[in-house]
């Protein structure tokens, strides 16, 4: 069962982080245009963009139910508020994927007055976009890697990443939201990198690996017989 749950969440990791990525680019038009509601439009690209969001948040969902049945014997509460967590951030990012895919609503049977509701909405993806995979995950990934380092789930360097990784995210946020920091300075891509290497790394040792047992990550001196 182990196994299973393990290969099924390292799946869902890579599946978010591809999504996430795909769907950003692809309704990237209607985010970084004011006018996009008076154009053209691209409505196909952005609502397969919108529908790629969706599956971010689904998979969000999909590691925490895959991790818990593991997580949760090193600590009840801990993996319970992992599960939560993943939770509200599935809830963030749906939340910003309608007010996207509002625009496309407007663009089909708007006019020139409704340039001012698209920025209202565009201004409301980028608030979830910054909460949800910003202050949201930074929680996340530090409960998350403190439940692997202590139950000795993957080796440890993997786990200090997303300690380290965590919190970075969570202050970087946190520092855009008080204005002392941008959100398109490079500072903010540096901060996320921890925290993506942490999730990357962890997917792939749950996907070829699994769980790592204790013994498989402790000291080769403590396994030495006296």
């Amino acid at each position: 069962m182990d196994r299973g749950n393990a290969r099924a969440a390292g799946v869902f990791f890579v599946v978010a982080a591809v999504a996430a990525i795909a769907g950003l680019v692809l309704y990237q038009p209607a985010l970084t245009d004011p006018a996009y509601v008076l154009g053209a439009g691209a409505d196909g690209r952005v609502l397969l963009g919108g529908w790629l969001e969706m599956v971010l948040a689904a998979s969000c969902i999909g590691t925490a139910v895959a991790l818990y049945p593991v997580v949760r014997r090193e600590s009840e509460s801990l993996a319970l508020g992992y599960v939560c967590g993943r939770v509200l951030e599935a809830a963030v990012i749906s939340t910003g994927v309608v007010a996207t895919l509002s625009l496309v609503t407007l663009r089909q049977g708007g006019g020139p007055e409704d340039v001012a509701v698209a920025r209202a909405l565009v201004a409301v993806h980028d608030w979830t976009f910054l909460v949800g995979p910003g202050l949201v995950i930074g929680v996340n990934s530090l409960v998350l890697a403190l439940l692997v380092y202590r139950a000795r789930l993957a080796p440890r360097w993997i786990a200090v990443l997303g300690l380290v990784g965590g919190p970075l995210v969570l202050l970087s946020s946190t520092a855009v939201m008080a204005g002392l920091l941008d959100d398109t300075s490079p500072w903010r891509f540096v901060a996320a990198l921890p925290v993506t290497a942490w999730e990357m790394s962890l997917a792939v040792r749950l996907i070829a690996r699994g769980f790592a047992t204790p013994a498989a990550v402790r000291p080769a001196a403590a396994l030495t017989p006296a």
